[in-house]
């Protein structure tokens, strides 16, 4: 058998596999298996104005859908994990879906539904999950500081070179860090790096009236785009909240991307909270603290990992589906 899907039954085959493979991508193979293999048709359940739920999540997420969507009965329905398909010995070249060639994609299952009337809706869902007791923040976007320039500007909104510039700065990047300037001897704090209360103020103003102004449009890009002609962008959110003493006791939070804008906007606008840097090799002196700047539900910070020291990453606030 080749090993590139030629259609949605070959690349369900294939998914076949590899589900289970990579234990990074359990949650949602066990979810792609259940609906798979579901007894169909299925009857959808009214679940109200909640977005916090717990029980079977495969379940939650097709009552969710059904009840967003106006289905009431499914009469069939197909969920390919594109985790499980990336990952596979199909590579990078492995899946068309609906006759979309799919290389790199932003939802992590594509499920494709039959209603009631025999319309075909296919919707793709963004899975996000914390297996610790408490929940935690979740990573939403990662990329560099020219990368999200880029995609806000090839979206629409307008990112002066001022703006990049001091985004550069907030990062780190090479030739915009304070150990690339000659004055940097007395500086008492991270010499790697411009932290947002320090960097170009005219850039930072442009960045923050973004943020204050156009709060909506930035936070849908951070969901829904990643990658550049991505044929499946996120209509959902399942985010599995915490750990769980079983499958069908498993706590979720669902939301469409459109519901989680608008709540993520109703909790807050642009905002900076004060922190300071208590661990690592430049702890800051007593009483010295920085600007995080965040909007909504989502915190924006440089990367900072050892692999990664100079990536800017979007996180969504821990316990966020607890908050709005």
């Amino acid at each position: 058998m080749a090993l590139t899907p030629i259609d949605e039954i070959h690349a369900l085959q294939i998914q076949a596999g590899v589900l289970g493979r990579k234990a990074g991508h359990f949650f949602e193979d066990c979810i792609t298996k259940e609906i798979n293999t579901l007894t169909y048709p299925f009857q959808t359940a009214l679940i109200g104005q909640s977005h916090v739920f717990s029980g079977d999540p495969a379940l939650l997420l097709l009552n969710y859908i059904g009840n967003r969507e106006g289905i009431r009965t499914i009469q069939s329905a197909v969920a390919i994990s594109t985790g499980a398909l990336a990952t596979s010995e199909a590579g990078k070249q492995w899946l068309s879906i609906n006759g979309a060639s799919v290389s790199r994609c932003k939802s992590d299952l594509v499920i494709t539904l039959v209603a009631d009337n025999n319309q075909t809706i296919t919707v793709g869902v963004s899975t996000k999950q914390c297996n610790n007791r408490i929940p935690t923040n979740a990573q939403l976007y990662f990329t560099t500081a020219i990368g999200f320039s880029n995609l806000l500007r090839s979206n629409g909104i307008s990112v002066s070179d001022r703006a990049v510039y001091a985004l550069r700065q907030f990062c780190g990047d090479q030739g915009f860090r304070p150990l690339d300037e000659l004055n940097n001897s007395t500086r008492l704090t991270d010499p790697r790096r411009y932290f947002w209360e320090e960097i170009d103020a005219q850039g930072r103003l442009e960045w923050e009236e973004i943020f204050t102004y156009q709060q909506d449009q930035v936070s849908r890009l951070l969901f829904q785009k990643a990658y550049l002609n991505d044929p499946f962008t996120p209509d959902y959110i399942l985010h599995k909240t915490k750990a769980s003493s079983g499958w069908n006791q498993t706590e979720v939070a669902i939301y469409s991307v459109d519901e989680i804008i608008d709540l993520s906007r109703a909790y807050g606008g642009f905002r900076k909270r004060s922190y300071s840097v208590r661990k690592g090799s430049y702890k800051d002196p007593q009483g010295v603290e920085h600007d995080a700047p965040r909007f909504g539900i989502i915190q924006m910070q440089r990367g900072g990992q050892a692999q990664h020291p100079q990536q800017l990453q979007f996180n969504l606030e821990a316990g966020y589906f607890y908050k709005i």
